[in-house]
């Protein structure tokens, strides 16, 4: 368990780190003063080997980081949704639906889909009315919370 906590952060350190315009130059910075001393070391087979390498290890570590930081963003999405799900009157059947495979889920789209088709073809009476709710409730809520 300590070392999936301690693997976390350094996925979240790095992934926030190389995330800034700042890495993208320092990387940037490092392939220039690398071509720039091609002409040094005579194009050599060393000095290729170099960048290739190089590229290749930070590659090979960052697509582990890239997918730990998915699968988690991913996870805590899940949840939300998930929680959303419970507490309004969505159907529960959506809970779960990542689990099931592709097919499964083009099957629970198409039925949506027909879902919405039916509502909409019932008439779109109620959606503006739950919209003029909504907006109601938001410029009640924007007056009350001014100073």
């Amino acid at each position: 368990m300590q070392l999936n906590k301690w693997f976390t952060h350094i996925a979240e350190a790095v992934s926030h780190a190389t995330g800034h315009a700042v890495a993208f130059i320092i990387c940037c910075v490092i392939v220039l003063i690398w071509a720039v001393t091609g002409p040094i070391f005579g194009f050599s087979d060393t000095w290729q080997l170099i960048i290739n390498t190089g590229t290749t290890i930070v590659t090979f570590l960052m697509v582990f980081l890239i997918q730990n930081t998915q699968n988690r963003d991913g996870a805590a999405i899940q949840a939300k949704l998930d929680e959303l799900i419970l507490v309004t009157a969505a159907e529960n059947s959506f809970i779960g639906i990542e689990h099931l495979t592709e097919e499964e889920v083009n099957e629970f789209r198409k039925k949506c889909k027909s879902a919405a088709a039916r509502a909409e073809r019932q008439g779109r009476s109620t959606v503006k009315r739950t919209r003029a709710k909504a907006r109601k409730a938001a410029e009640h809520a924007n007056v009350t919370t001014k100073p």
